[in-house]
C-alpha cells in the first residue's frame, strides 16, 4: 500500500517544463551580449570617433556626443518592446517574434564588430541591436509564464527567480570581462564576443522549438488600451456631466475593459515619476563609465592589489542589487513595518527618488575634484553605486510590483509595457539634454560638475512634487480577483 501511495505522489508530483533550460541559456547569453557591450560602448565612442587624438579641449562636448548616442540607443531599445508584445499577441505569437528578431539582433553586433572604423554603419549596428533587444524584451518573460499550466504553476516562481539570476549572472560576467577584452585586444574582438553569445543565445532558443508551449496570437483585440483610449479622447464632447473621458467609450467597447483603462491611467500617475530615475539611472552605464576613466582606480585590499577598468566599475550595480533585494525584502522591510512604519509602494518609491538625487550628490562631489584637476578614489563612485543600487531595489522593483497589483488582470502586459517606457523617456531626456550641450546649446552651461548637480535639482523637484501629490493617490488592488469584481479603494497612507 505505502509503495502505491509513493508512486501515486511522484506522478502527482509537479515537473518543471522541458522548454525551461532552453529559455534560461538563451537569457543569460542574450543578456551578457547586451551588457557587455554596453559597457564599452560610450568609452569606445570617444576614443574612436568623436575624439581619438584625446585633445582635452574636445573632451567635453565628445563625451556629450557619445552620451546621446547611447541614451538614443537605450530610448529606441526600451520603447520597442510595446510594439513587439502588439505584433506577438495579435499577429505572430512569441515563438516566431523571439526567433526572427534575434537573427536581427545578430546582425547588429556583426556590424558592431566589423565596422569599428565607420560611424554610420557602426550607428546601424547600435539600431538593430535595439530592435533587436527591444522587439523580443517583452515576449521573452511573458514566453516562461506560458509553460505552465494548473500542474506545475507553484514552480513557477522558482523558474522566474532562475530567470532573473540569469539576467544580472550574464550581466556580471560581461561587465568584468567585455572591458578587460576591449583594454587587452581591441573593439573588433570586444564587441564580437557579445556578438557570439547573442548567436549561441539564438541557437539555444532554436534547439528548443519542440519544447515550448505556444500560445497563439490572439488577432487585434479592439477593447485594447489604445484603442479606448483614442476613441475617448476624440469623442470627448459627449462626455455627460459626473462621467470620466474615459466613460464615453463604454456605448462602444466593453465596460469592465474600459474600467481597466481608468486603472491604467490611476498607475501612471505615479509611473509619471519614474522617467527622472530612469534618466539618472542609465547615466551609470555611460557618463559614470567616462567618469570613471578619470578616477584612482586602483584597489588595494591589503592580500591583494589590482586596478580596474572603467567600464568594470558598473559590476557593481548587480552585485548590490542581488545583496539588496533580499535585504530589503526580509530585513529592512520588515522592520520598518513593525516599528509602525508602514513601507507602502508609494513610499519605497519616494525613498528611491530620495536615494537616486543622493547617489547623484556623491558623483557630482566626486566630478568636483575631477575638475579641479584631482584624481579621487574609485571607492567614492563605488560609494554611489550602493546607494543608486538600493534607490533600484526601491523604485525599480516597486514600480513593477505596483503595476501588476493596480492593474486588473487584462491590462497586467499594457502596464509592463508602459513601465518599460518610463525607461526609454528618461533616456530620451538625458540624450536630448546631452545633444544640446554637444551643439553649444542652453544645457552647455552645465558641464563638469554642474551637469550633475542639475540632475539632482530636478530630482530633488520631482521628489517634492511627489510627497504633495503621492497623499491624495488611491490605491486599488487587483490581485486575486476578476477584472469584473468591485474593489474598494484605499488611499495610500
Amino acid at each position: 500500500m505505502s509503495e502505491t501511495i509513493t508512486a501515486a505522489t511522484a506522478a502527482n508530483k509537479p515537473r518543471y517544463p522541458k522548454s525551461i533550460p532552453f529559455i534560461i541559456g538563451n537569457e543569460a547569453a542574450e543578456r551578457f551580449s547586451f551588457y557587455g557591450m554596453r559597457s564599452i560602448l560610450a568609452t569606445f565612442l570617444v576614443a574612436q570617433f568623436f575624439n581619438p587624438t584625446m585633445n582635452p579641449a574636445l573632451q567635453t562636448v565628445a563625451e556629450a556626443k557619445a552620451n546621446e548616442s547611447t541614451h538614443f540607443f537605450v530610448t529606441l531599445a526600451y520603447t520597442l518592446p510595446f510594439i513587439g508584445g502588439l505584433v506577438a499577441d495579435w499577429f505572430t505569437g512569441k515563438y516566431k517574434i523571439i526567433l526572427y528578431i534575434s537573427i536581427v539582433y545578430c546582425f547588429g553586433h556583426l556590424f558592431l564588430a566589423i565596422f569599428e572604423n565607420n560611424l554610420d554603419m557602426f550607428l546601424v549596428g547600435l539600431l538593430l541591436i535595439a530592435i533587436g533587444a527591444g522587439g523580443i524584451k517583452s515576449c521573452v518573460s511573458a514566453n516562461v509564464g506560458d509553460q505552465f499550466d494548473k500542474t506545475n504553476e507553484s514552480l513557477m516562481s522558482k523558474v522566474y527567480g532562475w530567470f532573473y539570476f540569469s539576467i544580472n549572472s550574464g550581466s556580471v560576467i560581461a561587465t568584468v570581462l567585455i572591458p578587460w577584452v576591449y583594454d587587452q585586444y581591441g573593439p573588433s574582438m570586444a564587441f564580437g564576443i557579445p556578438g557570439l553569445l547573442m548567436a549561441l543565445a539564438t541557437i539555444i532558443f532554436f534547439l528548443g522549438r519542440k519544447k515550448y508551449v505556444r500560445v497563439p496570437p490572439s488577432g487585434i483585440n479592439r477593447n485594447n488600451f489604445v484603442f479606448i483610449s483614442v476613441y475617448a479622447l476624440l469623442n470627448m464632447g459627449k462626455k455627460k456631466k459626473g462621467e470620466s473621458l474615459l466613460d464615453v467609450a463604454k456605448g462602444n467597447y466593453d465596460p469592465e475593459k474600459v474600467e481597466g483603462v481608468k486603472a491604467v491611467y490611476r498607475v501612471m500617475s505615479v509611473f509619471a515619476f519614474a522617467p527622472i530615475f530612469w534618466a539618472m539611472w542609465d547615466q551609470n552605464l555611460s557618463e559614470w563609465v567616462l567618469q570613471a576613466e578619470k578616477l584612482d582606480r586602483h584597489i588595494n585590499l591589503g592580500f591583494v592589489n589590482f586596478t580596474i577598468l572603467p567600464g568594470q566599475v558598473q559590476t557593481a550595480n548587480p552585485v548590490f542589487l542581488l545583496t539588496f533585494i533580499p535585504l530589503f525584502t526580509y530585513f529592512v522591510y520588515p522592520f520598518f513595518d513593525k516599528i509602525g512604519l508602514k513601507t507602502t509602494p508609494l513610499r519605497r518609491i519616494g525613498t528611491g527618488l530620495a536615494l537616486t538625487a543622493l547617489s547623484f550628490v556623491i558623483i557630482a562631489i566626486v566630478q568636483e575634484s575631477v575638475d579641479k584637476g584631482g584624481h579621487p578614489s574609485v571607492w567614492w563612485q563605488i560609494f554611489a553605486y550602493v546607494v543608486l543600487s538600493a534607490a533600484e531595489v526601491l523604485v525599480s522593483i516597486t514600480g513593477l510590483e505596483y503595476a501588476y497589483t493596480q492593474a486588473p488582470k487584462s491590462m497586467k502586459s499594457t502596464m509592463t509595457a508602459i513601465w518599460l517606457l518610463t525607461v526609454a523617456a528618461g533616456n530620451l531626456s538625458v540624450a536630448l539634454i546631452n545633444g544640446n550641450i554637444s551643439e553649444g546649446g542652453f544645457f552647455a552651461q552645465f558641464t563638469g560638475a554642474d551637469f550633475y548637480w542639475m540632475f539632482v535639482i530636478i530630482c530633488a523637484a520631482f521628489f517634492v512634487a511627489f510627497l504633495f501629490i503621492s497623499p491624495r493617490l488611491k490605491e486599488r488592488s487587483y490581485v486575486g480577483v476578476d477584472d469584473n469584481e468591485v474593489i474598494a479603494e484605499t488611499n495610500n497612507l
